[in-house]
């Protein structure tokens, strides 16, 4: 039964979850601690008439406009977060510090702020998390990593400044791969995909992509450096929008390989990961890899329609080993843009061989050993199986290797541009679909990947980060067990307007984002 919050119900339903709050307990440590975690009880999510369905599954603009108009405060908001992060999360492993005590004062503070009539913009008030990457002061980033377990910045990356500028509710740092690379290290979990325990959750911002399924957030923040932000996306349903390369400063956020790293927002609709996008992009001094572009009105662009707009597809290049029912998703999703007006232009995509995949390798491996110099291999056995062999082998690839490899890297960039270039927008798979793997394979070394490797489109997704340019992940479908299937709508730089309109057109006419895993 739906019944409208009051802030009187909130109070209510949480029981004095306002001291809870403050002592959470889950399988992430807090920022004062970490404890045990419990398991959810039947029921837990909470309704309300004011949006569709339970709220913590609401989207962001929803959250936004109740907010804003006094229907509900950020604090029971924030309250109520939290207490299903403890409710759900001791199974599902996605936040690794929950920073409660600094939740609840941020919710106070943007409370205050909107009863006396400064209302900052959509995020307001809005519970958001980051990815283990980016730096909070005086809160740990550990990047997955054992060797960081202590580390306590003491400063704030830019994009969690720039979300808390806009008065973003920080819950806490999400779970992620060891370095942000392919596999975990021991000491942390492995977050589970709330569609099933027993499916991948995604490469390294799965801790992103299983909470926000999970309605454990409102938005995250994912990094991509060959499909972080688009394989959790795929496997967990959500939306995923890796930027332009420089469109986001990657200022305090632990990096992987500076050359192909991005920040980028996910969450469970389009419209939500543009509000987030614009307010942590822009021109930041502090990131000699930033772009001087202006940030345009990501809101304005979303209602224009996509009547005219160009999709184009490589069936050949999109088909070619693609699962069967994925496909028959795909081309529903493609007709349906059609019928609102888009038209599909028959492209030819760039091959991308196992040449570049190896080329891919060598660069990111070579960036990262460079990124690790402090504490490997000086530290080398506290590292885990996964990522020590990765920097062992970036330790063995020379400037020469290198060097060829960034030379095939920018042949090939140059010709995705040029297809891209042809059309407004391409469609392509988003990596893959969501497959079971052992979670004790998550920890062991890169021989033993195999299972990983062979199900994962890795084609469709290094492209982007070669050349810089960006594209979004939306969900298109499902297979016969209800879980998600996604399509990938690839721009030309700084095309992000566009592709979220795209995004949003369908997501208007359809009804795939509404599904939810039911945890």
């Amino acid at each position: 039964m739906s019944y409208n919050i009051t802030r009187r119900d909130a109070l209510a339903l949480m029981g004095g979850g306002a001291l809870a709050a403050l002592h959470v307990s889950c399988s992430a440590g807090s920022d004062s601690g970490s404890e045990s975690g419990s398991e959810p009880a039947s029921g837990s999510g909470t309704e309300s008439a004011a949006v569709d369905g339970p709220l913590h599954y609401a989207s962001l603009t929803d959250v936004a406009r109740l907010i804003e108009s006094g229907e509900i405060s950020p604090v029971e908001l924030t309250q109520m977060m939290l207490e299903r992060i403890e409710t759900l999360d001791g199974r599902l492993h996605s936040y690794a510090t929950l920073m409660g005590a600094h939740a609840l004062a941020a919710a106070v503070r943007a409370e205050r702020e909107i009863q006396a009539g400064y209302y900052r913009g959509p995020l307001h008030g809005v519970p958001v998390a980051v990815k283990d990457l980016c730096y909070t002061k005086g809160v740990r980033t550990m990047g997955g990593l054992a060797v960081l377990a202590d580390f306590v910045p003491d400063h704030d990356a830019t994009v969690v400044v720039r979300l808390e500028e806009a008065g973003a509710v920080l819950l806490g740092k999400l779970n992620l791969t060891e370095g942000a690379m392919g596999g975990y290290h021991p000491d942390f979990e492995v977050p589970v995909n709330p569609w099933d325990q027993e499916l991948w959750s995604g490469a390294s911002s799965s801790g992103s992509g299983v909470a926000t399924a999970a309605g454990l957030c409102f938005a995250s923040l994912g990094s991509d450096t060959g499909g972080s932000i688009r394989f959790p996306s795929m496997a967990n349903g959500i939306v995923g929008l890796k930027p332009t390369y420089g469109r986001v400063s990657r200022y305090g956020v632990l990096p992987l390989a500076e050359s192909l790293d991005h920040v980028g927002p996910m969450t469970r609709r389009t419209a939500d990961a543009a509000i987030v996008l614009e307010a942590i992009a822009g021109f930041d001094p502090a990131d000699a890899t930033s772009l001087r572009a202006p940030v345009p009105s990501m809101l304005a662009e979303l209602d224009r329609g996509i009547v005219g707009v160009r999709l184009g597809f490589d069936r050949g290049f999109a088909t070619e080993g693609v699962d069967a029912d994925l496909l028959t998703s795909m081309d529903a999703a493609l007709g349906e843009l059609e019928r609102l007006g888009a038209s599909i232009v028959p492209v030819e995509m760039p091959a991308f061989p196992d040449s570049l995949r190896d080329a891919w390798f060598t660069i990111s491996s070579y960036e990262a050993r460079k990124a690790h110099a402090a504490n490997f291999p000086s530290r080398a056995d506290e590292y885990g199986a996964y990522f020590r062999d990765f920097l062992e082998f970036g330790s063995g690839v020379t400037d020469a290797a290198y060097g060829e490899a960034s030379r095939l890297r920018g042949e090939f960039s140059e010709r995705l541009r040029a297809t891209l270039a042809e059309v407004d927008a391409v469609a392509v798979p988003a990596g893959g679909v969501p497959f079971r793997v052992p979670r004790e394979l998550l920890y062991r070394g890169m021989d033993d990947f195999g299972p990983v490797i062979q199900n994962v489109w890795f084609r469709f997704t290094a492209p982007a980060d070669f050349a810089g340019t960006p594209s979004l992940t939306i969900p298109c479908g499902a297979n016969t067990d209800g879980v998600p299937h996604t399509i990938q709508f690839m721009g030309s730089g700084l095309s992000e307007p566009l592709l979220c309109r795209i995004g949003h057109v369908y997501e208007e006419a359809t009804d795939w984002h509404t599904r939810h895993p039911d945890v």
